[in-house]
């Protein structure tokens, strides 16, 4: 088969290979024909500022890339060289060492007018790849604010370069020859939620998300940790916490892997954002402060049955009434931060606290004394507790203005939150419907949020209760206000249901649909998109990410025909 570009309705049409005219145009490979034919050729996500691309091809084997960089030296400089390598080694998933186009050269300039490392809300990813073709001299230009920016270049021209099987049994690299991109995410929070606590999952496979992250744009990954089934990490000064919470000695984040992600991440533009959730969804890890004489720390822990104790098995929520438990968080916070960079966010996760739990706790009851037990008396006891564990984590810190997230929960409504949580240091995680207004009242009141549509961005929807599953259309389509007010959005991943070995078909290419949402936020329709997102997925399988299939390989062979 070859295929032809209809340039009118931006499609790839397949042919039989034997008799076609030799005055058209046609590509050995879908994805070949792919690079050139529409306005934005098989990128993901869309370039958002403008984006010129030739229909011509520049053919050369991966050894005559050269690059060249101008940035001042320092830790910059050094992160930013490491970039190529990531680069090359895609374009290094096939053998092109037998290309005869040995005279042809591809030049990469890349110049970074900051030496500035940050990853943050702050940092500018914006970009500019500009690609000119001379006779057999290819010469590529990025121009950006910081390293990401760059990054993002590299990645947005590795998807303008394609393997060419060549008729005499060769294989070149084809790269369009004419290229000027100018590019800016909308939202400077794009990420992905996983769940690492309800079933481990390696340091491996959490790096194959990242690669996939990586692929698509997305530059947070929210690693949701622990919770009330497990507590896997590893804390220098609180070895009790794996001893009584880790599922097995084998099942442990130790210093060592942190440290070895947030390197591997930030080489691919992602910044990882660790939560410790609580005061609920904390249980096993817990249970060790009778032994050490600091009473309970937690309580109703793996108490049966667990409905009338918790939303979700096995129960446990932080002891809020226990002096003992804030010393113990100002431990723990300090050795998370140690784990960190510098200034980094932290989640205190903040859902689902069950009143019932501690309204039958005979400590916390003792506690309230007098006061009615009410609804607004453990609310306040709430906010008590979170007022402390902030403290307990500015101690450790060493400044009272790190950005602190929470879901949305009782103390997130619109009639108390004032009450409870100052807009000056919290970020609201929304996890409600698309149809809840909770969102923008938030926004109407003050307080920056994170979106994660719960009836969209859910992943792991469809696969328990009454829940439905979101297709990769319904993840695409899923629109969040534009507003000063919202840093970005998260597709969630948590992990009841999913293992090491589902996770990733779970995950992906869906999350990518999400990715393109918050790049670009495009108003085009999920069926103009499609040509494109089919060849990302395969983009993402080809780099060894295990993207679930979305149609019948002839579907994607066949563009528009079905």
């Amino acid at each position: 088969w070859v295929w032809k570009c209809d340039a009118t309705n931006e499609l790839c049409t397949r042919l039989p290979s034997q008799g076609n005219s030799n005055s058209e145009t046609l590509y050995p490979s879908l994805e070949v024909c792919r690079l050139i034919c529409g306005k934005y050729g098989s990128l993901w996500p869309q370039p958002t500022i403008s984006t010129k691309i030739s229909d011509e091809l520049f053919m050369f084997p991966l050894s005559v890339i050269k690059f060249e960089f101008s940035i001042k030296d320092g830790e910059a400089k050094e992160i930013l060289q490491g970039m190529p390598n990531i680069f090359l080694q895609l374009l290094s998933l096939e053998d092109t060492s037998n290309c005869p186009q040995t005279t042809n050269k591809v030049t990469i300039h890349i110049t970074v007018n900051s030496d500035n490392i940050s990853l943050d809300w702050s940092t500018n990813e914006t970009y500019s790849l500009e690609v000119k073709t001379e006779g057999n001299q290819n010469s590529v230009q990025i121009i950006s604010n910081t390293i990401y920016g760059a990054r993002h270049a590299l990645e947005t021209l590795s998807q303008l370069t394609e393997f060419y099987p060549r008729n005499d049994g060769s294989t070149c690299l084809a790269m369009v020859d004419e290229v000027l991109i100018v590019d800016a995410p909308v939202y400077p929070h794009r990420g992905l939620l996983l769940d690492t606590a309800r079933n481990f999952i390696s340091v491996t496979s959490i790096k194959k998300h990242i690669d996939g992250m990586a692929a698509s744009k997305l530059n947070v990954l929210h690693w949701h940790i622990t919770d009330s089934q497990s507590f896997p990490l590893d804390l220098p000064n609180l070895p009790n916490m794996t001893k009584y919470g880790a599922y097995s000695a084998d099942k442990i984040y130790h210093p060592n892997d942190i440290k070895e992600l947030l390197s591997y991440a930030k080489l691919r533009g992602v910044r990882i954002i660790i939560e410790i959730d609580a005061p609920a969804h904390a249980g096993n890890g817990w249970q060790w402060g009778p032994q050490a004489g600091l009473g309970d720390l937690a309580v109703c822990i793996n108490q049966q049955p667990f409905r009338s104790y918790c939303i979700e098995s096995p129960c446990g929520q932080l002891n809020p009434v226990n002096p003992n438990l804030y010393t113990i968080l100002k431990v723990l916070y300090n050795d998370i931060i140690n784990m960190l960079p510098k200034g980094e966010v932290f989640h205190m996760g903040g859902d689902e606290v069950y009143i019932p739990c501690w309204n039958s706790t005979p400590e916390i009851i003792k506690f309230i004394g007098d006061k009615p037990r009410t609804t607004e008396t453990f609310l306040d006891l709430w906010s008590s507790y979170q007022a402390q564990a902030l403290k307990a984590y500015d101690a450790g810190v060493g400044n009272t203005n790190t950005p602190i997230i929470l879901w949305t929960s009782h103390l997130t409504e619109i009639d108390v939150i004032e009450k409870y949580l100052p807009k000056e240091r919290y970020i609201i995680q929304t996890w409600v419907p698309a149809a809840d207004n909770l969102p923008k009242n938030l926004l109407a009141l003050g307080y920056k949020i994170i979106v994660s549509t719960k009836d969209t961005w859910y992943l792991d929807h469809g696969f328990w209760g009454s829940t439905v599953y979101h297709n990769w259309r319904v993840v695409y389509n899923n629109k969040i206000p534009r507003d000063y007010g919202v840093l970005g959005g998260e597709v969630c991943m948590w992990g009841e249901y999913v293992d090491e070995t589902s996770v990733e078909s779970r995950t992906w290419p869906r999350a990518a649909a999400a990715a393109e949402r918050l790049w670009t936020d495009s108003s085009i329709s999920v069926n103009v998109a499609a040509k494109r997102f089919y060849r990302h997925r395969e983009r993402l399988v080809s780099r060894g990410i295990n993207a679930e299939a979305l149609i019948p390989r002839w579907c994607y062979q066949n563009e528009g025909q079905c």
